[in-house]
């Protein structure tokens, strides 16, 4: 007979997994990363296949069999259907034998909260925003590109800075350096270059995010469009952080709003103050704050609120991540 532990953590993002054994002291008895978890590409099982890679090797070298409790952060856990589907899913591979699963946003935002109480933005490939109190009202948005109403992130930046460069080079659009920044980048010398080599996939597209940080540093030499594009991010995710905070009622008390992801952790200089001053005007008792610890202390913080552990047990596993 195997042993049990209390809850198991997972947080499962477009790019790794990873997941976290803990005791219900909250002592971390191990950890395991894998490859990205991509539902909508290949399907829930096969997703979950990969997933069960990284528990094996955790559970391996904690000892145990199953845990009490399994929370789940999940990339593509848009909907409340989609989670069920992926609670369900889990429930059957009997690693736990309670299941939470929330979207993997949610994991940002407890890793950078002293309490289940916040609002956290996430700009790495997407964009995201979700917002929660202790008594478990949450605020959303369904986080699924333009069909959503959502602009932003790391492709979508890139996907703007290309149509402008492709204009500027054309005489379609206004002079930008983005023109020649982009195709620079892969060493071409031109855009028309560029866009024969994506549209061959010469250049795969999964390289397409690499022009996100040029467009950063072609916004950091004046560039007037790349500087457009970076200011209208920041009206973004100030745009639905305020709206969360509305939502939960939360905008005229003081609350932090956690900033995460690829994109916002880069600390770029004009994107960071423009949040800043943004929050500051429509947003004034907001504490921004970038969130730099492991997405999977936020699933684990969050599971040990699912079992109602003691503070005390909540500590020590935040003192594992943070030192």
């Amino acid at each position: 007979m195997g042993m049990t532990a209390g809850v198991l953590a997972i947080d499962a993002g477009n790019s790794k997994t990873d997941v976290a054994v803990l005791a219900p002291d909250g002592t971390v008895l191990a950890t395991a990363r894998g490859d990205g978890f991509r539902p909508h590409a290949t399907g829930v099982e096969a997703a979950l296949d990969t997933v069960a890679e990284a528990v094996t090797e955790a559970f391996t070298t904690a000892g145990v069999t199953t845990t009490d409790h399994i929370s789940a952060c999940l990339a593509n856990a848009d909907f409340p259907f989609e989670e069920e589907q992926l609670a369900a899913a889990l429930k059957a591979r009997a690693w736990g034998t309670t299941v939470a699963v929330r979207n993997d946003t949610f994991a940002i935002l407890r890793a950078g909260a002293a309490e289940p109480r916040g609002v956290a933005v996430v700009c790495g490939a997407g964009i995201n925003c979700v917002g929660m109190r202790p008594d478990g009202r949450t605020a959303r948005f369904p986080a699924l590109g333009r069909i959503s109403g959502d602009w932003g992130g790391g492709w979508g930046l890139a996907e703007e800075a290309l149509w402008h460069a492709a204009r500027a080079a054309d005489g379609r659009g206004a002079p930008t350096a983005l023109a020649h920044t982009l195709p620079a980048h892969y060493g071409l010398p031109s855009m028309y270059a560029l866009i024969e080599a994506l549209h061959r996939e010469h250049i795969a597209p999964a390289r397409r995010h690499e022009l996100t940080p040029v467009l950063f540093t072609t916004a950091d030499s004046g560039d007037r469009i790349a500087r457009a594009l970076v200011d209208r991010l920041a009206e973004e995710v100030v745009a639905m952080a305020t709206v969360a905070l509305t939502r939960l009622d939360l905008l005229e008390e003081e609350t932090p709003v956690l900033l995460g992801g690829g994109v916002l952790a880069a600390r770029h200089p004009r994107l960071d103050a423009g949040i800043r001053d943004l929050l500051a005007s429509r947003a004034p008792k907001a504490v921004p704050q970038v969130v730099t610890a492991s997405p999977v202390l936020g699933a684990a913080l969050l599971g040990l609120d699912d079992v109602g552990a003691p503070v005390e047990a909540q500590t020590r596993t935040r003192e594992h991540y943070e030192h």
